[in-house]
């Protein structure tokens, strides 16, 4: 075998092919993988049955014949499809986790991961504490929170009854089942009524927020999504509007609410001008997510 030929057997040459190919079927990224280079890891090292952080490390590893050829089989359903890689691979990551994932949720995506696991929010997380997850799709959030602080107790909740079966795979996966209960409703009526039993420390929630506007123009791979767990009206602060107006009766005392808006800062400024919000710092800017206290929803 000649050495060109050796070249291209090994992981970096496949994931340059499979970069190539993306790149030129002008696709667009954002769930979970933020360009055609990183779509191309996270492909090939789905064949090679690793983490993407792992094949890192095996750039120089051959690669056989058959994952080679499946890598590209894969690259060619993505262009083809223009669905989410996610939802092909059945799998995303998210801060280096993996999640089980499919078409009856969002991929697992958020700025509110960046800030679980940086220890950005343990000041309101004490030791037993409660936290909750407003609209937690896959889950994935309420199992990162519940990995990061493995002393609370975790609340997650959605309207979507299929998103919950894909949660509910996950907290098998990462055997969380006892740390995080799963509950179905729109909003706060997923709960039961306030009481000192059910409140909590920290509520976590990254709820539907894309203005309509936004909704009418968005790519089609977002549109391989289901729209309810996008749609945020015509401003996008149709259910953050709720979410605030209810938050105060299910948080403690000192207890907070970290919501994430995205794009949305001066709707959200609009909507909410005598709200104190503290902008949050994550990797996007310190526009996209805010944490309010429970003194100021008062």
């Amino acid at each position: 075998m000649d050495s060109e030929h050796q070249q291209e057997q090994t992981v970096d040459r496949c994931i340059e092919q499979v970069a190539q190919r993306l790149e030129a079927a002008n696709l667009h990224y954002g769930h979970g993988a933020i360009d055609a280079q990183s779509e191309a890891l996270w492909i090939v090292s789905k064949q090679l049955d690793l983490s993407p952080a792992e094949a890192l490390e095996k750039l120089d590893s051959p690669i056989s014949q058959v994952q080679h050829s499946q890598a590209i089989e894969v690259a060619q359903i993505r262009i083809t499809t223009r669905k989410p890689l996610a939802y092909i691979l059945g799998e995303a990551w998210l801060m280096g986790m993996p999640f089980f994932c499919s078409e009856q949720s969002i991929v697992p995506r958020s700025w509110i991961a960046e800030l679980i696991v940086d220890g950005s929010l343990e000041p309101w997380l004490p030791a037993d504490g409660k936290a909750l997850d407003l609209c937690t799709g896959n889950g994935s959030l309420a199992i990162l929170l519940a990995l990061a602080c493995p002393d609370i107790h975790v609340s997650a909740c959605d309207i979507s009854l299929p998103a919950l079966s894909v949660a509910s795979r996950n907290l098998d996966r990462h055997s969380l089942s006892t740390q995080v209960e799963l509950l179905e409703g729109d909003l706060w009526h997923a709960l039961p009524e306030p009481s000192d039993d059910n409140r909590f420390d920290l509520i976590i929630c990254n709820p539907p927020y894309v203005n309509s506007t936004s909704m009418s123009v968005l790519p089609d791979e977002y549109h391989a999504e289901p729209a309810l767990a996008l749609a945020g009206g015509d401003d996008g602060m149709d259910l953050i509007r709720r979410i605030i107006a209810g938050a105060s009766d299910y948080l403690n005392e000192r207890g907070a609410i970290l919501i994430e808006i995205g794009n949305e800062y001066e709707n959200f400024k609009k909507a909410f001008p005598q709200i104190p919000a503290i902008w949050m710092e994550v990797s996007a800017g310190d526009q996209q997510v805010l944490l309010i206290q429970a003194e100021d929803l008062r």
